[in-house]
């Protein structure tokens, strides 16, 4: 098995505690900001950062549906790490200054790829896919934080 990684990143025009707050914020944020891919979002446990429990299902394709449980930690300022319990997906969200006002926030996720033919279709397609989710999210996240910075 070989790891599977997908990273993107996005400038954001807020400042970069506001953005990270308001990723870090499960109870009211990142269930509005969730591209259509997310179904079932539950926060479990927490709500706020570290030690929040989060469920979600996550559609990455028509046929592709991920039962997710993620367990939340903040091992630095301005960083983000989702586990999932129920695979070996790890996604971590890193957020730093751009200049004046500005974030850059980079989420990448990894996990243990299957071998084969399957494993090098899921290597060569599912980083893209999931590249243009997190794409979708961040663009979600920039609208909601910029328009309460403005």
């Amino acid at each position: 098995m070989a790891q599977v990684e997908a990273t993107t990143q996005r400038e954001i025009a807020a400042d970069p505690d506001d953005v990270f707050d308001a990723l870090a914020d499960y109870r009211e944020v990142r269930g509005k900001v969730l591209p259509g891919q997310y179904s079932e979002y539950e926060v479990r446990e927490g709500g706020d950062g570290e030690g929040t429990l989060v469920h979600w299902k996550l559609q990455a394709t028509s046929k592709r549906v991920r039962d997710c449980l993620l367990e939340v930690t903040e091992p630095r300022d301005g960083q983000l790490i989702e586990k999932d319990r129920n695979s070996s997906m790890v996604t971590t969200w890193t957020v730093s200054p751009a200049g004046t006002g500005r974030a850059r926030v980079v989420v990448r996720t990894v996990w243990d790829g299957a071998g084969g033919i399957g494993g090098f279709f899921e290597r060569t397609f599912a980083p893209k896919g999931l590249a243009r989710i997190h794409d979708e999210l961040l663009a979600n996240l920039a609208a909601e934080v910029e328009k309460t910075s403005a």
